[in-house]
């Protein structure tokens, strides 16, 4: 029964949903101050690069994963010192971002295109329990970090609804005037935001590389993740827990063509089978596109906006 392949490939979208929801939740901390990251894929190109050549060069993974997740941080404050600081256009950044990060981590990775990575993260091995029918696969058949990602997820949520910390956050992309009015410092606040999201996508790329990726391989390593992690923040309406349901559902649509295909099943002809999750973005970022759309999906209601003191 755990040989099935619908169950392995369902087991497979939860695996490929930890990149999705470390990325998603670092946007979704990004956004809920008020601040849009558009540089997703950007980070986790540069985690994905950082962590490759660190654990090729060390051999080992978890020295890697760190790099990657400060390198997220990073790159995530240079959009801070533009968007919060210098109140540059948020968008612009974003796109520029990408551009810059792409261009680096093509660059400094030129020299390992193709080669195996040295280490990996493999699945926890919890006995007997891994054998249970269907459950086995589902639950136990992952490695730490897919298990850690579950718990910041939930914690982000907690902190999110149910802490003083949170409420903040939650104020200052809403309503960044009266969050001053308070004493409480608006830019510090969306600062910190942003470098914890960067953080959190670094962390993506860099998971991404050691249990996903056999090797560097240029944009095809990520190949558009960024950009569904970005959906998917507007998929969870802004919400932690939501994003474990939209993100198995994007890696389910992500492995689908290959089990349709397995299967020799042709519904829905192969080329269009691939273009599923990112039509889903598509439409997901055209919501998100104008402020009357962000306000009926929930968005902050002072998403993208520069916050001047005495502006009100």
């Amino acid at each position: 029964m755990n040989n099935n392949i619908w169950l392995l490939t369902f087991a497979d979208s939860i695996s490929i949903a930890t990149t999705l929801i470390l990325a998603s939740l670092g946007a979704l901390l990004t956004e809920r101050s008020g601040v849009i990251n558009l540089g997703v894929e950007g980070v986790l190109l540069m985690g994905v690069a950082s962590t490759f050549l660190v654990s090729d060069g060390t051999g080992n993974p978890w020295l890697a994963l760190v790099i990657g997740t400060c390198v997220g941080a990073l790159l995530a404050m240079v959009h801070a010192v533009l968007c919060v600081v210098l109140r540059a256009n948020q968008i612009v950044s974003g796109l520029a971002l990408v551009i810059f990060c792409t261009g680096l981590a093509n660059f400094l990775a030129k020299p390992i295109e193709g080669k195996p990575k040295r280490v990996q993260l493999n699945a926890i091995d919890f006995g007997p329990l891994s054998d249970i029918p269907i459950i086995g696969p589902l639950i136990f058949g992952h490695d730490l970090i897919t298990y850690v990602t579950w718990l910041i997820v939930i914690s982000a949520s907690a902190y999110m609804f149910r802490t003083r910390p949170g409420l903040t956050l939650r104020a200052v992309g809403d309503d960044p005037a009266t969050v001053d009015s308070q004493g409480l410092p608006v830019a510090a606040i969306r600062f910190g935001y942003t470098m914890a999201g960067g953080a959190l996508m670094g962390l993506a790329g860099g998971w991404f590389m050691l249990a996903r990726s056999a090797a560097w391989q240029q944009q095809a390593t990520t190949n558009g993740i960024g950009w569904i992690a970005l959906a998917l923040v507007v998929f969870a309406a802004w919400r932690p827990l939501r994003l474990v349901f939209g993100a198995v559902l994007f890696g389910f649509t992500l492995q689908l063509p290959f089990t349709l295909q397995a299967e020799q099943i042709k519904v829905i002809p192969a080329a269009i089978l691939p273009m599923i999750p990112y039509l889903v973005t598509l439409a997901a970022l055209i919501a998100m596109s104008t402020p009357r759309a962000r306000a009926v999906l929930g968005a902050p209601k002072a998403l993208g906006q520069p916050f001047v003191r005495d502006e009100r």
